[in-house]
C-alpha cells in the first residue's frame, strides 16, 4: 500500500497503527464502488438508433445488405480515484457497527423486538412481583368471603338437638355447634356473630337446628329466645328450709319442699358427723336449678343435695379436723358466718371468732342462731326472743349449736373450713360502713365499738345505721 498519502497529510503519523487501518479501510470502500459503478455499466444495453425518415418520393427500396455484427463495446475507463481525504474525515465516514438483536422471551423470534402488549403473561407477571401478591390477596378475600357469607349454602338437612349451657361464650357456642356437625367452623361463626352485633343475643336452652346449617341460619335460630321446657329454681345461699320453701311453691314446683327435706335416700348427715341431725338442714345446697315443668320437688331436693356432695369434695377440711371439728360441725359454722359477714372479705375474720370462742369456751353470742330458734329474719329482736330457752340461743349457750342454720355457699363453707389465724373475739357492726363489722380482741375494744354504734343509731333516730355512708 503507497504511504504518499503520508506524505501528503501534515497530521498523519506514519506510526499510527489506528490511521494505517483507517487508511487501508477507505481504500477497500473505494474498490468496492468502483465494482459496483462497472457492472452497473455492463448491465445496461445500448440504445438503437432510430431508423431513417424518407420521404415517398425516393428511389425504389433496395435490399437491405446484411447487417454486420455489432462491434463490442469498449469497457469505460474506470473512474478516477477520489482525492485524499483527512483523518477527520475518516473518522465521520466510518458506518457505525449495528448493534447485536435484542432477545425476545417466549416465542419472539430472533432479531425483532416483542410487541407491545404481547408476550408472555406469565413473564409479565414475573416482572411485577406485587402484581402476584394482589392477584393471590384478591382470591384469597373472595374466598373469605364465600366462606364467611356462604351465598349458596342452604339452612341444613335433618335434625339436631342442641342444649347451650347457661353463661356460654360465644366461642363456646362456636365449638360446640362445631362439634355436633352444624357448622362448619367455629371461629367463623364467631366473626358472623360479631358482624351481626348478636355477640349478647346469644340464648342458652335447648334447640333443634340442622347439620350443615350456614352460619346465618344457626345464629338467627339461636338468637330467637327457645321455647321454654323447663322450670328455673334459684335458691339464694344462708336461706333456711323454711324461705326456700315459699319460693319453690311460688315457681310451681309440684310438692311439699318442707316434707322432702326431712330425709333423703341420696345423703344422709350421719355420714358427714351429724348424728343427731333433725332434717337436711344446711346440705341444701343454694344454686339455680333447671327442672322440667312436671317434676316434683324431690327432683330438686336430689339435685341440692347431689350438688353439696361433689362441692364439699373439693374442701381442704384439714385444719378443721386438726381442731375435732367434722364436716357437719364446719357446715354448722358456715351457716352462722353466710348470716354474719356482711362482705366476702370479712367471711374468714368471722369465722376465726367463732374458732376463737370456742376455743375459750366462751358463748357465740350470735343473734343469727336465735332468728333461725324464733323464725324472726326481718323485726328486730325482743328482749324475750333474746332469752329464749332453745339449744340454738348461742347467748346463753357455749359450744355450737345443734346444727346448721340455714343452707351457706360455697365461700362461706371454705372460710370455715379454715380461717385466718387471729387474735379477734369479737365484733360489731360498723356505723354507716355498708355491712363491714369491726372486729375487737378485748372487751375494752369491743364497748368502744358498741359505743360508737349506739351513738349512730341514736342519730338514725333509733334505726340500724348500718346502711352505706358517703
Amino acid at each position: 500500500m503507497s504511504e504518499d498519502w503520508l506524505k501528503d497529510d501534515p497530521f498523519a503519523d506514519p506510526e499510527d497503527p489506528a490511521a494505517r487501518e483507517r487508511e487501508r479501510r477507505r481504500r477497500e470502500r473505494e474498490e468496492k464502488r468502483n465494482k459496483r459503478a462497472a457492472k452497473k455499466a455492463k448491465a445496461e444495453p445500448a440504445a438503437a438508433p432510430p431508423p431513417p425518415v424518407e420521404s415517398p418520393a425516393q428511389a425504389p427500396i433496395e435490399p437491405p445488405a446484411p447487417a454486420e455484427p455489432p462491434a463490442p463495446e469498449a469497457a469505460e475507463p474506470p473512474p478516477p480515484p477520489p482525492p485524499p481525504r483527512t483523518p477527520e474525515e475518516e473518522f465521520w465516514d466510518e458506518e457505525p457497527e449495528a448493534p447485536p438483536p435484542p432477545l425476545v422471551a417466549g416465542n419472539g423470534k430472533a432479531g425483532q423486538r416483542p410487541k407491545r402488549g404481547g408476550g408472555n403473561p406469565l413473564a409479565a407477571i414475573g416482572r411485577h412481583p406485587f402484581l402476584i401478591f394482589a392477584v393471590v390477596a384478591g382470591l384469597f378475600a373472595l374466598w373469605f368471603l364465600g366462606a364467611l357469607f356462604q351465598p349458596f349454602h342452604g339452612d341444613g338437612s335433618g335434625k339436631v338437638q342442641v342444649t347451650v349451657p347457661k353463661g356460654s361464650s360465644v366461642s363456646e357456642v362456636g365449638d360446640l355447634l362445631s362439634d355436633r356437625d352444624v357448622i362448619d367452623n367455629s371461629t367463623l361463626f364467631q366473626v358472623r356473630v360479631t358482624l351481626a352485633g348478636k355477640r349478647s343475643e346469644i340464648y342458652s336452652g335447648h334447640f333443634t337446628l340442622a347439620h350443615n346449617m350456614s352460619y346465618g341460619a344457626a345464629i338467627d335460630a339461636l338468637s330467637t329466645p327457645p321455647v321454654k321446657r323447663t322450670t328455673a329454681v334459684t335458691i339464694p345461699e344462708g336461706y333456711t328450709r323454711s324461705q326456700a320453701a315459699q319460693l319453690v311453691e311460688e315457681a310451681g314446683v309440684p310438692g311439699d319442699y318442707t316434707k322432702a327435706t326431712v330425709k333423703s335416700k341420696y345423703l344422709n348427715p350421719a355420714s358427714y358427723g351429724g348424728k343427731n341431725a333433725k332434717n337436711l338442714e344446711g346440705f341444701l345446697f343454694p344454686d339455680t336449678f333447671e327442672l322440667k315443668p312436671t317434676a316434683p320437688v324431690e327432683d330438686l331436693v336430689q339435685l341440692q343435695l347431689q350438688d353439696f356432695k361433689r362441692r364439699i369434695k373439693g374442701v381442704d377440711m384439714s385444719y378443721a379436723k386438726l381442731k375435732n371439728l367434722t364436716v357437719f360441725d364446719v357446715v354448722t359454722i358456715a351457716s352462722m358466718v353466710e348470716d354474719e359477714a356482711g362482705v366476702d372479705s370479712q367471711r374468714g375474720l368471722v369465722a376465726s371468732v367463732i374458732y376463737n370462742r370456742l376455743h375459750e369456751g366462751m358463748p357465740l353470742g350470735i343473734d343469727a342462731t336465735i332468728r333461725f330458734a324464733t323464725g324472726n329474719y326481718t323485726e328486730p329482736l325482743t328482749e324475750s326472743e333474746l332469752a329464749i330457752d332453745s339449744p340454738y340461743n348461742s347467748r346463753t349457750n357455749a359450744g355450737l349449736p345443734p346444727g346448721p342454720i340455714s343452707n351457706p355457699g360455697l365461700a362461706s363453707i371454705e372460710a370455715a373450713a379454715h380461717p385466718p389465724k387471729t387474735d379477734y373475739l369479737f365484733y360489731v357492726t360498723t356505723p354507716g360502713a355498708c355491712g363491714k363489722l369491726t372486729f375487737a380482741k378485748t372487751e375494752a375494744e369491743f364497748e368502744a365499738a358498741v359505743n360508737k354504734y349506739n351513738s349512730a343509731r341514736d342519730a338514725a333516730g333509733g334505726n340500724s345505721p348500718d346502711s352505706c355512708g358517703e
